[in-house]
């Protein structure tokens, strides 16, 4: 045994210095992975403090403060659930805000979703120039917002708008737009319409990628133009679609600057006609001081956004198309 222990030293032994050190040096697997993991959270750790501090952090104080009567200057009392019963039995707003929202969702979203297709439709052709009207037509998505609206304001003047005054050139006598409560929400989609451009250009992008096989195979069997949008484009671009539409359901839920800047600082417009679900809920929170109750609004809009988006989701895997015919 001594002898044996003897060969293993010896060998040992003759190993160089630097090799033995080079191995003594190299770290252990788990203690490798510790370390990637810390450098990988000390680089988020700016958007860690940016969430924790300005959207987890706040959205838990809302959620609290919904249960409560508060006004920012006094101290928060629990008052369980008043604010969501005050909210469909004492609030006769409530109702009127939410219907006009839910008007301009059920509206806006489908007529700007079918007019950026058209639109991605046109554009997509091989025309001389094409590419000066598609900047054209992108433009308004990129202008300012309040200036924008200021713009249709005047545009949609009764008298001496822009829009009435195109009207009748054909005989047509234009509403009061604005100060019309029958005319103010078409009003306001009339000018969401102007601004298909951002989507657009989605569409247009998958368009192009479609590939020129399948038109080609489409010639071949003798399919006319509407043939090959229907069941070669409109498939291809499905989940375009689909993302457009859950993406503009949510923003049209949240609507706000148009109604607060067209009707005098969140006045509601003609007969509250503009009075969306996001300036009703402004108003309480910031006219009237009443956190609570516009905490309790709040949550209950994002109730309603996150079971759309839930019932989008679930019905997306009935007519959305991938490539590769897989379920994403």
């Amino acid at each position: 045994m001594e002898k044996v222990t003897g060969q293993v030293d010896t060998r040992m032994s003759s190993i160089p210095l630097s090799t033995q050190e080079k191995r003594a040096q190299v770290p252990s697997v788990p203690r490798v992975k510790w370390k990637r993991n810390l450098i990988g959270y000390v680089f988020i750790l700016p958007w860690l403090i940016g969430f924790v501090g300005l959207t987890a952090g706040p959205l838990v104080f809302s959620l609290f403060a919904s249960f409560t009567d508060y006004n920012i200057t006094s101290k928060m009392n629990f008052i369980g659930l008043e604010n969501y019963k005050r909210m469909f039995t004492l609030d006769d707003m409530f109702w009127t805000a939410l219907w006009n929202t839910l008007y301009y969702v059920i509206f806006s979203v489908p007529l700007t979703t079918a007019g950026a297709i058209m639109i991605a439709v046109l554009l997509n052709q091989k025309v001389k120039g094409m590419k000066v009207f598609r900047t054209i037509y992108y433009l308004p998505s990129i202008l300012s917002g309040v200036a924008v609206y200021f713009l249709w304001m005047q545009m949609l003047s009764p008298s001496t708008g822009l829009v009435n005054q195109f009207l009748h050139l054909f005989g047509i006598d234009g509403p009061s737009w604005l100060f019309d409560p029958h005319w103010t929400k078409p009003a306001l989609i009339l000018m969401k319409m102007w601004s298909v451009g951002g989507g657009m250009l989605l569409y247009l992008g998958r368009m192009q990628g479609i590939s020129p096989s399948l038109y080609e195979a489409a010639d071949l069997d003798g399919a006319s133009g509407p043939q090959k949008f229907f069941h070669i484009t409109l498939p291809m671009i499905t989940p375009i679609i689909f993302f457009d539409i859950i993406t503009s359901t949510i923003g049209s839920f949240q609507i706000f600057q148009e109604a607060y800047v067209m009707t005098q600082n969140g006045q509601g417009g003609p007969s509250n006609s503009l009075l969306f679900y996001n300036l009703h809920m402004w108003n309480n929170a910031f006219k009237s001081f009443d956190m609570g109750y516009a905490s309790a609004m709040a949550w209950f809009l994002f109730i309603i956004i996150m079971g759309l988006t839930f019932i989008n989701l679930k019905a997306g895997k009935k007519w959305v198309y991938y490539d590769g015919g897989d379920d994403k």
